[in-house]
């Protein structure tokens, strides 16, 4: 039911699906591209889920790609971001670069035949990796900025002779955030990015998916207006609204509203994710105030919804094994009280504040 010379891949919970049409010429022939790719997110996503707990202190990489031509998804959400750089990463270190690799020689007669033929190989070499730098290159420009990160660790590991299963998370936690930073930022993109058979479609941001973004942004005025525009519609999705603004009003360190609004959410809403981070966000909330068995409550309660999410199942079960202590605002009012100083239970100012350990 595909047009000619198509691949579309899905994936449902742990099933990945991929449909493949022929074209008609040449004849038969199948984009393996496609099929690779889709392949590596069947074997890399996993990987990268289950470290999910560890992603938290990525968050800062997220800030680098917003003026990158990617789709909204992998601005706002860091393991995405994570699994699809790293599959650019392998896909450019196993690459066909198009250059024939001398054959080493089966019965040698003379010493000379063996050091052309190591000459060869090192010229081959040499003309390979520049050709692999080119790929890398260009998927950093498209926006993918942890390739270059992830394509040199790929190759120490594979040095070392260990899987990438067991190197995983080495590279996860001994990446230096605060310097990967600093080079996605410093990289011109392209004006638009690189084809992906499980991307989404481009859409353009309206509504309260606009609201999520300005939130990221900091334009905490303008997320608010827009989600206050649809409570003020009869139609509009309240819900989603209200948890826009309780995220919102914690940012602006108001928890009597954000307790309100988030409330609002856990009586209307139905969606898993928004139910389960505002049970997340409510526990907090109750940490801050010392209140440690309503707390709980709400990690556990967090954790019922089931939300398939690998980052809300490690925040709950983070709350519930210890309290939640907000970090202080880095430039605090002058006229605030001390005990409301601390109040930051959206994470932001920690996330901000993170600079990761010196190198050993």
């Amino acid at each position: 039911m595909l047009s000619p010379s198509t691949t579309n891949a899905r994936i449902y919970s742990n099933d990945y699906i991929v449909v493949t049409s022929p074209a008609g010429e040449p004849l038969g022939a199948v984009h393996m591209d496609d099929i690779r790719h889709s392949y590596l997110h069947y074997e890399i996503e996993p990987l990268v889920y289950s470290r999910a707990s560890a992603m938290e202190r990525l968050q800062p990489l997220l800030k680098a790609v917003q003026d990158a031509p990617l789709d909204y998804t992998y601005k706002t959400e860091i393991v995405p971001l994570i699994t699809e750089c790293l599959i650019k990463a392998v896909e450019d270190r196993t690459m066909d670069v198009g250059i024939p690799k001398p054959t080493k020689p089966t019965a040698v007669k003379q010493r000379a035949e063996i050091e052309q033929y190591n000459a060869d190989l090192s010229a081959y070499e040499r003309e390979a990796e520049a050709t692999r730098r080119k790929a890398v290159d260009l998927a950093m420009r498209q926006g993918w900025v942890l390739t270059e990160y992830f394509y040199n660790q790929v190759g120490q590991m594979e040095k070392e002779s260990v899987s990438l299963k067991e190197y995983m998370g080495e590279m996860v936690y001994g990446m230096d955030v605060d310097r990967e930073r600093h080079h996605a930022q410093q990289i011109a993109f392209l004006p638009s990015g690189s084809r992906d058979v499980l991307r989404r479609a481009p859409q353009q941001l309206t509504g309260l998916q606009l609201a999520e973004e300005k939130i990221f942004k900091g334009d905490l005025a303008g997320a608010s207006d827009i989600a206050n525009k649809v409570l003020a519609d009869p139609k509009g999705d309240h819900a989603q609204a209200h948890y826009v603004l309780a995220r919102v009003n914690l940012m602006q360190r108001q928890p009597g509203a954000a307790f309100a609004d988030f409330q609002e959410v856990l009586d209307s809403s139905k969606d898993p994710r928004t139910l389960a981070w505002s049970h997340i966000y409510l526990g907090r909330l109750y940490d801050v105030r010392d209140d440690r068995k309503k707390a709980v409550s709400e990690y556990q309660a967090a954790l019922t919804v089931r939300d398939a999410q690998p980052d809300t199942k490690a925040a709950a079960e983070k709350g519930i094994k210890e309290p939640f202590v907000a970090p202080k605002a880095a430039h605090p009012a002058k006229d605030e009280d001390d005990d409301d100083a601390p109040l930051d239970p959206s994470g932001k100012a920690e996330k901000d504040a993170y600079r990761p350990p010196p190198p050993r």
